[in-house]
Order: C-alpha cells, then structure tokens, then sequence
C-alpha cells in the first residue's frame, strides 16, 4: 500500500504598494496641501504685515527714542534712546489716565446699551410682527451709511443752544437740557455712536438669526413657549457667537474713541484736547510734537485692547465649557 503525499501550492497574497513608494505619495500629497494653503494665506499674511506688523513695530521703536535738543534747548535736535521713560511718563500723566477712566466708563455705558438695543432691533425682525421688514432694514442701516464726521457735525448741530430744533421744542415745553454740560457730555457721545453703528450691528445678529433651524423655532412653539419666550430663551442663546463677536468688535472701536468728542470738545467745556487716548495720542504727535510721547501712549493703548479682548475670548470659552460639563 503505497501512501500519496498531498502537495499543497502555497496562495499568493495580492500585490501591495510598497511602503517606501506609500510614504512617498503621503509627502507629495502633503506638500502640495500645504503649498494651496500658503497661496490661499500669503494675501492674508501680505495685509497683516502691512497694515499691524509694521505699524506696531515702527510704533515701539519710536516709543524707545527721544528728540534731544542740547544748548539749553536752542541746538540742533538729535535722536537718543530713553528706554522706558515715554512709558513712564505717560502712566504718571494725570491727564492720560483721566482719558482711560472716560473711555472705561464710555464702555460700561455704550457696550450694553449697543449689544442689547441691536440685538432687541434684530430678534424684532426676525420675529415678523414688523411690516415692509426690508425698508426697516434699510432705515435702521442707514446711519451707519453716514460717514463718523458728518453723524458728528448732525448731532452737534442738534446739541448746539440756539440753532437746535430740539433745545428750542423742548424750551418751549420749559425743560431745560445741556446736551453738552458736566453730566450730559458722555451720554450725547454714547447717543451718536449708537445711532451710528446700532444698525449695522442689527444687521449682524439677524443674519445669523436666518441660520437659526426653523424646526427648533416650530418646536418651541409647539412646547407652548410665546414669542418673547421663544426670542430669549431659544433665539438669543442659539447666536451668542454673533454676540461674543460683536461685544469684541464693540469694545475694541469703543477703546479707540476719537472723531465724536474730537468734533464736540470746541463746543464743550466738558472735553478737552486729551478728553480719551486717542485724542492724547494725537495732541501729543500733533500737537507738542513728542512722537515718542505718542508712540508709547498708542502700545498702551494697544496692550489694554489685547488683554481685555483676551479676556473677554477666555471668559466666553470657559462659560461654553462649562455648559457642556454641564450636559
């Protein structure tokens, strides 16, 4: 009896790319991710150098050096360092720190008042009990169409004794009102620079409004919630993004606030040439010619904006944060 030994042919695997030739494609792949990337991002980065790198450097060099005039002041000017001084005088200057305490109380004022009457303006939009909703649209946008010097110059008009039609009307009602007295000035400033960038805000928040999900809105009306309830409770938390940006962007102009009181501070005993940091800049360039004085004065201002938009972005992550603990 003979015994048949089975042969068994071993089964090929199919064929696979070769690591080496792998890792090679991933490169080129990745290569040429990252060069559409940089086309699509050097305008970006162009600008940012352009418009902030450079300024900002040219600003804190100059904030280092200083016009030295030798010969009790009558020689010829020279350019020395003087480190930190500019800085240095600048935070001991009464008038500069007067400036920053206005401009804190402009934004405890003006902040809630734009965020809250924008927002109040767009969920009233969007809710449809307002007619010809598009023309509103336009109204509302419309002074914001108006350049800042000109919105100025109307309300200047309007707060001026003797030319105003609302001082005479409100005259001949025996009210008496100083647009432009001790206790008025700040909240005339406040009222312009609502009137001119509440309508833009407006128009922020409800476009973001229109992103909404209609079934959440359709939901809610079907749990038994009424239209405010609907706007403050499902609505309003459902574009605090929109909000947290616009607060951000709201506080950065509000930091830089120049052309209203600029306009208003020869009619207004109440404002000064250096009434808020801006306007402290621009006397100290402009007029006492210390560029360096103004330079340090503007990186000030420029760390102050910073660190409160920092603080604003790290306070809104951490309440995100903890409403998704919370779930």
């Amino acid at each position: 009896m003979t015994a048949t030994a089975r042969v068994t042919t071993p089964r090929t695997a199919p064929a696979q790319p070769a690591d080496g030739s792998r890792r090679t494609a991933q490169r080129a792949a990745k290569r040429r991710r990252n060069g559409a990337a940089g086309v699509l991002m050097t305008p970006f980065f162009v600008l940012l150098t352009l418009v902030f790198l450079l300024p900002v450097g040219t600003a804190v060099w100059l904030s280092f050096f200083s016009d030295d005039h030798p010969g009790l002041g009558f020689g010829p000017a020279r350019t020395v360092f003087v480190g930190l001084r500019s800085y240095s005088v600048v935070l001991t200057d009464p008038t500069f720190l007067s400036g920053l305490t206005t401009v804190g109380l402009y934004c405890l004022i003006y902040i809630p008042l734009m965020v809250t009457g924008s927002l109040a303006l767009a969920l009233l939009l969007d809710s449809g009990v307002v007619r010809l909703r598009a023309w509103a649209q336009l109204g509302l946008f419309l002074p914001h169409a108006v350049p800042g010097i000109i919105a100025a110059l109307i309300w200047l008009y309007l707060y001026t004794p003797g030319i105003s039609p609302v001082i005479d009307a409100l005259g001949k009602a025996d009210v008496t009102v100083d647009f432009l007295g001790l206790h008025t000035t700040l909240p005339s400033i406040v009222n312009i620079a609502l009137w001119s960038n509440v309508g833009y805000n407006m128009v922020v928040f409800y476009a973001a409004l229109q992103a909404v999900p209609r079934e959440v809105l359709e939901a809610s009306v079907v749990d038994g919630a009424g239209p405010v309830r609907t706007a403050l409770q499902v609505k309003a938390p459902l574009v605090r993004s929109s909000i947290v940006m616009v607060a951000m962007f709201t506080l950065i102009w509000a930091l830089q606030l120049f052309t209203e009181p600029m306009l208003l501070h020869q009619s207004s005993q109440m404002i000064n040439t250096r009434f808020s940091p801006s306007m402290y800049i621009y006397d100290a360039a402009f007029s006492r010619n210390n560029y360096s004085l103004a330079a340090a004065a503007s990186v000030i201002l420029l760390v102050i904006t910073i660190a409160l938009s920092y603080g604003v972005t790290r306070w809104t992550n951490r309440v995100d944060s903890a409403e998704v603990s919370a779930r």
